[in-house]
């Protein structure tokens, strides 16, 4: 057989002509989330960059029959905790959601035009149900998480769980909802029993954070509040819980990490808390930084349908709910549980978000028995790459810092034209997800194959902290933010360049959010790395603990030590106190609006660097938050990032690209064999 590889032309790494432009990573691409069945009839929200990046609530009737819901300008998004997530609900044909722009709520009751239900200058809102009777039949009620910025600082807004009033002649400038709890720092997951008599909820407090331990409520729902409140779970032992779920015969189900791993739990008739699954090594379940997010629901059986993660990959799976056994569907990875759809005959089918990992990211419908393929329903763009330019990333584990072990995704150079020049080993990017309890998945990323077809290898590194892998390796990183993480991004490095995998001369490093901090630690206390981009990064940890929003605002407690005792620590931290030990040139990208890590803390860092005369360049991008949704924004990022490297690592893209707005010179070029592990 041929050897494929005989037929490319071998070129220098990071100088490919690849078949992705910015323009197809970007402005076509829609993201698709938001997954939710109402009988026969399916919705899904798409992000839309092309739209000045608003998000629109989309419709599939039971014709097939796809149509907008929202139109321009409607924005169907929340900023409760500012991260949002929970923006919309349906059931029996109405709808709820939220407005963006200034948190007002919206009704659209079947064939009516949307009606404005609540408009309250100051209150935010999310995660919304719909109240059904004693009954059983829909009222005009719905509950949600209310955050309440009247008359309070910007910082520390008022948490609560209120009852809306939906019904036709409601006053929206005063419907601001009528309390049902409050008093915690924070609560979430409002749901309401089949039978409209019970509540259930979640709560946690300062300094805790949702992975660390919350607690779970029941109270009965009347016609004047809430009576008979009852702490069910996370009163005797620090647990996460995550998603409460009424099953149609009224019990209570939710998600808790009481094992050591998320699983699912019910209460029993005693009270008792009782384990549906108890997988040891996978998850079903995860941190609480967006509303509205499923890991399970229920099967007409009486089983379930879950998102299993295991080994860093969510997959969906049935339930068996009186043995636990775990049944892979055979899906793509999902990243949260399959909507169930009922037809008028009674048929069964799910829908679902999924990301293969050669494909783009796409929603698709399928028979619950899996008699048949499924349709996708759309995608997030046209397909970019033929297979053969795709580069599948590789789950590796590598040894770390004090013995231990930490977990990536390795991405090799992919063309179906170009290799490399005879023993040269490819530039790598090492990735560096936010959170810092997220994760980094395997599924299909434009944004990766931008740079594996051009050359350069990536590794996304699930370092000590991440989810996934459970509550012991999560809480590896606290008191250890800025250093386990680097650690493991060091250990990702050498272990790359050690199996011949990477040039050790010629490393970058990128992040965002609490990424682009590990980005700005890793280059401020290792030689790892020759370059760096910092999107919407954290330099000055002081900084941000006086300056961040309520709901990260003790976060840092945990990760580095409550202030003013561990004042020390935030400053032995900071990257923005080390720029004595900077040698490699970095890259800041930063929106203007961003609340969550705000301008002041790019902009302190660039005019240090450029003190000292180090190579950095400094893109703001006007309105723009903590994430950038324009796709000329994004498309810029890209760009201006890859004209960066090429002027550092001495290479000329196969691309014509914008200057990279910095006033330092090429580096002399290198060679290419690398000169083993970093240090």
């Amino acid at each position: 057989m041929q050897d494929p590889n005989s037929q490319k032309q071998a070129a220098p790494c990071g100088t490919w002509t690849s078949p992705l432009s910015a323009e197809d990573v970007t402005g076509g691409l829609v993201g698709l989330g938001g997954v939710a069945a109402d009988g026969d009839t399916l919705y899904w929200l798409e992000a839309r960059p092309s739209e000045q990046g608003r998000t629109v609530l989309v419709r599939r009737g039971a014709d097939g029959k796809v149509q907008d819901l929202t139109p321009p300008p409607v924005n169907v998004a929340t900023r409760v905790h500012e991260y949002g997530g929970g923006a919309f609900a349906v059931s029996d044909e109405k709808i709820i959601y939220s407005e963006k722009s200034d948190g007002s709520l919206w009704l659209i009751d079947g064939a009516k035009p949307a009606r404005k239900i609540a408009a309250v200058e100051g209150c935010r809102y999310a995660d919304f149900r719909f109240v059904p009777g004693t009954d059983g039949k829909g009222t005009d009620k719905i509950v949600c998480v209310r955050e309440d910025h009247r008359n309070r600082k910007p910082t520390d807004p008022e948490a609560a769980i209120v009852l809306i009033d939906t019904a036709e002649g409601v006053d929206a400038a005063k419907n601001a909802g009528t309390v049902l709890t409050k008093g915690p720092d924070f609560l979430s997951s409002p749901r309401v029993s089949p039978d409209g008599k019970s509540l259930a909820w979640i709560s946690w407090n300062h300094p805790d954070m949702p992975w660390d331990a919350t607690q779970l409520h029941t109270a009965e729902l009347t016609a004047n509040g809430i009576a008979n409140e009852k702490t069910v779970a996370g009163d005797k032992t620090r647990e996460a819980v995550v998603q409460p779920e009424w099953s149609p015969a009224g019990e209570l189900y939710f998600c808790t990490d009481r094992s050591g791993w998320w699983n699912i739990h019910k209460l029993d008739d005693n009270g008792d808390v009782q384990a549906v699954t108890s997988e040891p090594d996978g998850e079903i379940g995860g941190p609480h930084w967006v509303f509205g997010v499923r890991y399970f629901d229920f099967l007409p059986d009486g089983n379930l349908i879950a998102d299993l993660s295991k080994d860093g990959t969510s997959r969906a799976v049935t339930v068996d709910e009186k043995t636990g056994k775990l049944t892979d569907l055979g899906l793509p990875p999902v990243g949260q549980c399959p909507a169930l759809l009922t037809d008028a005959q009674g048929k069964q089918s799910i829908a679902y978000a999924a990301s293969a990992p050669d494909a783009m990211a796409f929603i698709a419908l399928g028979p619950l028995d899996r008699s048949s393929p499924d349709e996708v329903l759309r995608t997030a763009g046209p397909e970019l790459l033929d297979k053969k330019d795709v580069s599948l990333g590789e789950a590796i584990t590598f040894p770390t810092a004090n013995g231990e072990e930490a977990h990536a995704f390795y991405y090799p150079p992919q063309s179906g034209s170009f290799k490399p020049q005879e023993e040269e080993k490819p530039p790598l990017i090492v990735m560096i997800h936010g959170g810092p309890t997220s994760s980094a998945q395997p599924g299909f990323s434009p944004q990766k194959q931008w740079w594996t077809s051009r050359g350069f290898a990536v590794v996304d590194v699930n370092y000590r902290g991440s989810t996934g892998y459970g509550r012991d390796y999560r809480q590896k990183l606290d008191g250890n933010w800025g250093i386990a993480d680097v650690e493991d991004c060091v250990a990702a490095v050498n272990y790359l360049v050690k199996e011949g995998k990477a040039d050790a001369d010629r490393v970058a490093i990128r992040g965002g959010s609490a990424g682009g901090f590990t980005v700005l630690a890793a280059l401020t206390s290792s030689d790892a790395f020759k370059a760096g981009a910092s999107l919407y990064g954290v330099a000055d940890l002081m900084l941000l603990a006086a300056e961040t929003h309520k709901f990260e605002s003790r976060y840092l407690d945990r990760l580095l030590g409550p202030l003013p005792a561990a004042e020390d620590i935030y400053k032995e931290r900071s990257p923005i106190n080390h720029l004595d030990k900077l040698t490699a040139g970095v890259i800041f990208f930063q929106g203007l609006d961003d609340k969550v890590v705000p301008p002041s803390q790019a902009q302190v860092m660039v005019d240090a660097m450029k003190k000292l005369g180090l190579p950095v360049s400094h893109v703001e991008f006007e309105g723009e938050g903590h994430g950038f949704r324009k796709a000329e924004n994004q498309k810029a990022v890209l760009e201006k990032e890859l004209a960066f490297y090429a002027k550092l690592f001495g290479f000329t893209p196969a691309a014509d690209l914008k200057p990279a707005n910095t006033d330092e010179k090429p580096a002399a070029k290198k060679p290419a064999g690398g000169k083993g592990p970093a240090k």
